[in-house]
């Protein structure tokens, strides 16, 4: 097929033509395009840079998702990526498109709900942006710091895969709240739907893995465990296998995913937990059982020399696992 569109092209091909325009980067970019944020180190120590985007009727729909929590979730998504790097959120910028007729109330809860999160994570709003669009346009760029952070590229044949927390409560909380589940309400399917509206950026995790120097690659889980296992083996120059068996779920998601419950946990994605890897002279650190305590993390597989990501079958076959999660132009 020959490739004429973005659509064509699929989110992974148009960062890889971006990433071929801007190859060279001055010296103070320690890190450019293709991991979780860029890193700068303009003086002594090194700046995180990080941006994401939320988009009305692709990212969230105007009138089944509360503007309070899209405006938590605007500047969590970009926390969360400072989590992957190991490092510390200090300061936003907000850019809006905003129709004309958008009602003066979304708008008060929509920032009544970022300065929420911006509270309970230290973050300060510093400037931004407004214009005039057809839908909502939600545009957040935060700024943080670090010492010892983490990448994608550091995993190594032998390392194992771990992930904090559980997978799939977000797609089947997006699934549920599209028929109709109230937000606000309580028991297991409540909370998946809580997942989806308000997650939440495991920043003390991500950099008490980095100081104690426990990680050697990490990602936030966002677009799906099938597509970001992928993004950090590729990014390490390796392969991956993960045991379907060993992904850890809510009881939300075992209660309600039915039949698709390991396709919600491997390809659903939005979950923004941490999957990281884990050198085998590190996996019995006391640092990594005292985190242990604090924060569920489960081993789900390890890093191989052969190129893909593959589950291993209950006969202990490798199966390849394709990348089902999502892809902006594909979905």
């Amino acid at each position: 097929m020959k490739i004429r569109t973005v659509q064509d092209l699929g989110e992974r091909g148009l960062i890889g033509l971006i990433r071929k325009v801007f190859p060279a980067r001055g010296k103070s970019v320690l890190l450019g395009i293709g991991d979780d944020a860029a890193i700068l180190r303009p003086g002594r120590k090194p700046i995180i840079l990080t941006k994401d985007l939320l988009v009305e009727d692709v990212d969230f729909l105007r009138d089944r998702h509360p503007a309070f929590f899209i405006g938590r979730k605007s500047l969590s998504v970009n926390l969360s990526d400072i989590a992957a790097m190991g490092g510390t959120p200090r300061a936003a910028l907000l850019g809006l498109g905003l129709p004309g007729d958008l009602g003066l109330d979304w708008i008060r809860a929509f920032l009544k709900g970022f300065a929420s999160a911006g509270r309970d994570y230290g973050v300060d709003l510093i400037g931004g942006d407004i214009s005039k669009s057809r839908e909502i346009v939600v545009s957040v760029t935060l700024i943080g710091e670090g010492e010892s952070l983490v990448t994608r590229s550091g995993a190594r044949p032998g390392d194992g895969v771990y992930v904090s927390g559980t997978l799939g409560d977000a797609a089947l909380g997006l699934a549920l709240l599209n028929t109709g589940v109230e937000p606000r309400g309580r028991g297991s399917e409540a909370a998946v739907v809580k997942a989806f509206l308000d997650p939440t950026p495991q920043l003390v995790l991500g950099r008490e893995l980095a100081r104690r120097r426990l990680a050697s690659a990490m990602i936030d889980v966002s677009d799906g465990l099938s597509v970001d296992l992928r993004h950090l083996a590729e990014e390490s120059g390796a392969g991956a296998e993960i045991d379907p068996a060993a992904i850890p779920l809510s009881a939300g998601v075992r209660a309600w995913g039915g039949s698709d419950t390991l396709k919600y946990a491997l390809n659903g994605g939005e979950d923004f937990q941490l999957l990281f890897t884990v050198r085998p002279s590190r996996r019995n650190a006391a640092g990594l059982g005292f985190l242990n305590r604090r924060f569920p993390l489960t081993r789900i597989g390890r890093i191989i020399e052969k190129k893909g990501i593959f589950k291993l079958e209950k006969d202990g076959r490798r199966r390849a696992l394709p990348a089902c999660g999502y892809d902006h132009f594909k979905a």
